[in-house]
């Protein structure tokens, strides 16, 4: 993923979807990385244009001072937002993103279109306490609270039940580098943003999980006391990193949220650059796939390569009226009914993480035999196995 310099931090980033869609940024709570956002986002792929960073301290970001407050994440997110040109996104975050998310549209209203803050809060005694494990993980490394940790991030059960959920989202608080956690929980302990919440003034969800005990319900009435259009959802059988435990119904709400205060956008039809449609070409298909086609496409083909890039790529799967889902649906299904194998094969996967569920492809498959023939849905079949194997044996 690249990195880039924002508010003089190094922060690493990954921006992908349509280039006519609408951006929302997602900001990672303490102790993770933008990957803890995976669950959620392909919920959103192919409809909005979706911004995720490491914040400072995390992940492949800078590691960049012994001391650093909240309003200095919030700069760095705005000054991403800078970097990349964008002049105003949506702004999502959890816990110490939904920290950084009320500074930023606090600082920066102009910027924020909207603001989504999950299982957070707006001051979180006692400061000695923060202090305290700040200390413990410079001392011994975030190791050393992990347990604690993902029983406070998750329902009593879920670790068990779902151990492919939990272990990356352990592996990235066991990987988080201690001085980068230790400054953020130094933050947290001396954060009030209590007296600003009330310039706050783009539209505004909070969602809380019902058994979060790190940033229970309570403080996100606060929030909401304290910006009067906020609006508040509680999630049931949800902890505090609800975002993993309960990504559909998280996604729900968001996307109900999103779409309701979605601004005016250029689609992308028309004139698109190379650029634009090469980033959603990638996004989809893969950038080894992209890149061997480039590659071998050479003087006679290139030409071919720069015209689908722009067209199929840049206007067609740019434009963010239709989700990237629902391009991923109808474009199978048209597959089958031309016949055309390899297009499917290739399609097939990207569809998967899109958002379409092997049930929902099975589904697409059969009714494939009802207006495109029952050959044709018997070959599909044949090479979605072929392709994804034991996804659906």
């Amino acid at each position: 993923m690249p990195q880039i310099e924002a508010n003089g931090t190094l922060l690493n980033y990954e921006l992908s979807g349509p280039s006519g869609a609408p951006v929302v940024v997602f900001s990672n709570s303490l102790g993770t990385t933008l990957a803890m956002w995976d669950p959620l986002v392909p919920h959103l792929r192919g409809r909005y244009r979706v911004l995720r960073y490491d914040t400072r301290g995390h992940g492949a970001s800078q590691v960049r001072d012994a001391r650093a407050e909240v309003e200095d994440l919030a700069d760095d997110l705005i000054g991403l937002l800078d970097a990349l040109n964008i002049p105003r996104a949506h702004v999502v975050g959890l816990s110490l993103g939904g920290m950084t998310g009320q500074a930023a549209a606090s600082r920066h209203p102009d910027r924020v279109i909207s603001l989504t803050l999950m299982a957070t809060a707006a001051f979180m005694p006692s400061e000695a306490s923060w202090n305290e494990r700040a200390e413990t993980v410079r001392a011994k490394g975030t190791a050393a609270i992990v347990e604690a940790t993902m029983g406070r991030w998750f329902t009593p059960g879920f670790p068990a039940s779902n151990p492919d959920a939990v272990a990356p989202v352990r592996r990235q608080f066991v990987d988080t580098d201690a001085a980068g956690y230790a400054v953020c929980c130094n933050a947290i302990g001396r954060m009030d943003l209590r007296p600003v919440l009330d310039r706050i003034t783009a539209p505004t969800l909070v969602i809380a999980g019902r058994d979060d005990p790190a940033t229970p319900p309570a403080m996100s009435e606060e929030i909401c006391a304290g910006i009067p259009h906020a609006e508040l959802v509680i999630l049931p059988k949800a902890a505090h990193l609800l975002s993993v435990e309960q990504p559909a119904a998280t996604a729900a709400h968001l996307l109900g949220f999103l779409n309701r205060h979605r601004e005016a956008a250029d689609t992308a039809t028309g004139a698109v650059a190379f650029e634009s449609g090469l980033a959603n070409r990638k996004s989809v298909l893969g950038d080894a796939h992209v890149e061997r086609s480039l590659s071998a496409a050479g003087s006679f083909a290139g030409p071919w390569q720069d015209f689908i890039t722009r067209t199929a790529w840049g206007e067609v799967w740019g434009d963010p009226r239709i989700p990237w889902k629902t391009r991923s649906f109808v474009t199978l299904a048209m597959m089958v009914a031309l016949g055309r194998e390899e297009e499917f094969k290739l399609h097939v996967r990207p569809a998967l993480r899109n958002g379409v569920t092997v049930p929902e492809l099975q589904a697409l498959l059969i009714q494939t035999a009802i207006y495109a023939g029952v050959p044709a849905a018997n070959g599909a079949f044949r090479w979605a196995r072929e392709v994804l194997g034991d996804e659906v044996a």
